[in-house]
């Protein structure tokens, strides 16, 4: 079974080795259609200490490093990418 990868941003890197990464997700509301943001917090692995509050990176799904530790960081998301313009 292929691990699940989320997009999210560090909302939290007080903690040693953990991030806390806040994911929006947008789904349509069952009743009135309207489109809604729906967002959860995830704990993740950051073995180096590297990702600081407000960068965008990737999550991957892991075996359980501890209580609320399930996710380990890919790496970061390039949010200043432009596209080539010919």
């Amino acid at each position: 079974m292929p691990k699940r990868v989320l997009t999210g941003t560090v909302v939290s890197d007080k903690t040693d080795k953990t991030i806390v990464v806040l994911v929006e997700r947008r789904v349509k509301h069952p009743l009135y259609g309207k489109i809604i943001k729906r967002s959860k917090k995830y704990h993740a692995h950051d073995e180096g200490n590297t990702f600081k509050e407000g960068q965008t990176v990737r999550i991957e799904e892991c075996a359980p490093i501890s209580k609320l530790k399930t996710w380990t960081v890919v790496g970061a998301v390039d949010t200043h990418a432009t596209p080539n313009h010919a």
